[in-house]
């Protein structure tokens, strides 16, 4: 049976996913359990049995079947990690709709953390984006009902619908000063993503390119966008990777061999199944795998980010500039049943070139440079908060509301990456015409 694997940091909102799936192994076990293991197995699946039982016998209505089986599925994903998830058809069929082509949204990626409904990233061009939505942003509530609870999956059902439709969301900023609670108003679109947002020359022939996410046409796209700016007398790059969510395992070994040489490793993965265990490289050397580079990262670089980004790191091809990433290195495998709902498990996990996993903690920047924000009163910096004391000051009183919004202006990362390639190429010139003096060779002066 055919079915694909993908390792994004989180569910999509508005976002065009693409349609390279890498295909798998369905096989469950490394080795075959032995006979106690099954027999301890079974006793449990009769637990459930009569568990499911009782309730439809003596529960105080009459319970449907398939509720109660979805139900019970969708607790025993949720009790393995939170990347594995029981699909129902709705939500299946939401998922292939990521890879398909436009839909209506928002344009954000989320995440629970801290047992809060998280943004990981807003979407360039999109009402996310447009309305200031910032990554780290907790939505506590949806059209005015608590997220307390809320599973990623009911989240995507509630954030999507049709364009032009409106859905209010009550915004929860802790890195604000006054730390208080934002509605804001956002109309539903058509989610256009391209994967290369921005190339072009910055100044001294740096080129500068910004991916926003990595689908099946990024890898070319990507060349293209490369070859233009090297016909532009490009001898430099900053590869933007910030609030990059990731997106397809190919696609981020195929962006990553861009840049390193033939056959370099750029990621390997580890799973149960020995099928599982793949070593990834470059297949070719690189169109610009010795030019000078910068990969800037940040806390929304999540998943194949970090496989470019640790690849670069690892094998001293290019300097991480930034802030720690999301650390998100788990890779997702679709299982689709024959009722037309779906299995998303974590079947591997993946590793640097050398060994690393930052599942957790992501890819540290060789050079650390936190974006710049407006100054804050060290007094009124607001502590951060786990999910269940945010919901209960809401139920007390609700914080007023006011709609923030803008990007800075001024990007110190960029502009620190862009002084630090421009050094760094005045610094190899030196290098390349230096004159060595040496002295005429005189044997009478030998010492033995």
């Amino acid at each position: 049976m055919k079915h694909f694997s993908r390792i994004r940091a989180r569910w999509v909102i508005g976002l065009l996913a693409g349609t390279s799936l890498l295909f798998c192994s369905m096989s469950v076990f490394a080795k075959v359990p032995s006979a106690g293991h099954n027999d301890d197995f079974y006793r449990e699946i009769e637990l459930l049995e009569e568990a499911l039982s009782r309730i439809r016998a003596e529960y105080v209505e009459q319970p449907e079947a398939k509720p109660l089986i979805y139900g019970a599925m969708r607790g025993m994903l949720a009790t393995l990690d939170p990347y594995s998830q029981f699909l129902d058809p709705d939500s299946y069929n939401e998922l292939k709709v990521d890879t398909e082509g436009e839909f209506g949204g928002l344009g954000i990626e989320i995440t629970i953390k801290d047992e809060l409904l998280t943004i990981i990233t807003p979407i360039d061009d999109t009402p996310a984006y447009r309305a200031g939505l910032l990554s780290g942003d907790r939505i506590v509530k949806i059209d005015g009902e608590l997220t307390r609870g809320i599973t990623l999956i009911e989240a995507v059902k509630k954030l999507r619908g049709k364009p032009k439709t409106q859905v209010n969301l009550t915004i929860l900023r802790e890195q604000d000063a006054t730390a208080e609670l934002k509605e804001v108003s956002l109309e539903r679109d058509v989610i256009k993503i391209e994967s290369v947002k921005e190339a072009r020359i910055l100044e001294d022939h740096v080129g500068y390119i910004r991916l926003t996410d990595f689908r099946e046409k990024t890898s070319p796209d990507l060349e293209k966008a490369l070859r233009r700016l090297v016909e532009d007398q490009m001898d430099a790059l900053i590869l933007d990777l910030r609030n990059n969510p990731g997106g397809l395992l190919d696609t981020a070994v195929s962006v990553a061999e861009l840049f390193l040489d033939r056959n370099q490793v750029i990621v390997t993965t580890r799973g149960r199944n020995k099928s599982q265990n793949q070593d990834f490289r470059a297949r070719r050397d690189g169109m610009i795998h010795s030019m000078p580079l910068v990969v800037l990262i940040n806390e929304g670089s999540a998943s194949a980010s970090e496989i470019v980004a640790g690849a670069v790191q690892d094998h001293g091809r290019g300097i991480i500039m930034g802030i720690k990433s999301h650390g998100k290195a788990s890779v997702q495998t679709i299982f689709p049943l024959k009722d037309g709902s779906a299995l998303r498990l974590t079947t591997s996990k993946y590793f640097t070139p050398k060994g690393r996993s930052i599942h957790g903690s992501g890819i540290v920047p060789d050079v650390e440079i936190p974006l710049e924000k407006p100054a804050v009163k060290a007094e009124e910096q607001d502590k951060t908060q786990r999910g269940e004391e945010v919901f209960e000051q809401l139920e007390k009183k609700d914080g007023a509301a006011q709609p923030d919004a803008k990007k800075p202006e001024w990007d110190n990362q960029l502009h620190r990456a862009l002084d630090l390639l421009k050094a760094l190429k005045v610094y190899q010139g030196r290098e390349k015409h230096k004159v060595v003096s040496r002295v005429p060779y005189d044997d009478s002066y030998s010492r033995y």
